[in-house]
């Protein structure tokens, strides 16, 4: 192998310095300024691109904001509506009771006069079936004929006796 001998070993070395140092120049002047060139319009465009995410981000977070308002305003007249809602359902339906109570207050009346002079004429009939009972019973127990006027005065005293 040429490069390990001794008697060529110092021009090899010339030769690596000089080849070193011309790529070393070539390098530096060409290839490394377009790769820092590139380098540096990829981190451009990173930074453009994380500060376009940031303003995303921000126009997102208003975005949001402005949805949550929006829903919390739609929640708050919803409430509203059915709260307005029961109010007009309690109050017709206070309503209807109160006309229903009205309704049953004055059909109980009339049951109630109803009864009383269903009562009443009952009571007619009794105190006639009564007098006529008793003045028949008096005339067959005692064997007279009473009057008629005198058994209803009997049973009237004892119906209010009793009443």
């Amino acid at each position: 192998m040429p490069q390990f001998d001794p008697a060529i070993f110092s021009p090899l070395l010339v030769w690596l310095v000089l080849t070193f140092v011309a790529l070393y120049v070539l390098m530096s002047k060409f290839a490394l300024p377009k790769v820092a060139n590139i380098i540096d319009q990829r981190a451009e465009r990173i930074e453009g691109n994380l500060a376009k995410a940031e303003q995303l981000k921000a126009d997102a977070a208003g975005v949001l904001a402005a949805y949550e308002k929006a829903i919390a305003d739609a929640k708050a007249q919803a409430q509203a509506e059915l709260a307005k809602a029961a109010a007009e359902v309690a109050a017709e339906t206070a309503r209807r009771e109160g006309e229903f109570a009205k309704r049953l207050g004055e059909q109980t009346r009339t049951a109630e006069g109803r009864i009383k002079s269903a009562q009443a004429e009952a009571m007619a009939q009794v105190k006639l079936i009564a007098t006529d009972l008793a003045a028949g019973i008096s005339a067959k127990l005692a064997g007279t004929g009473v009057d008629q006027a005198a058994a209803g005065a009997a049973v009237e005293a004892v119906v209010k006796e009793r009443a």
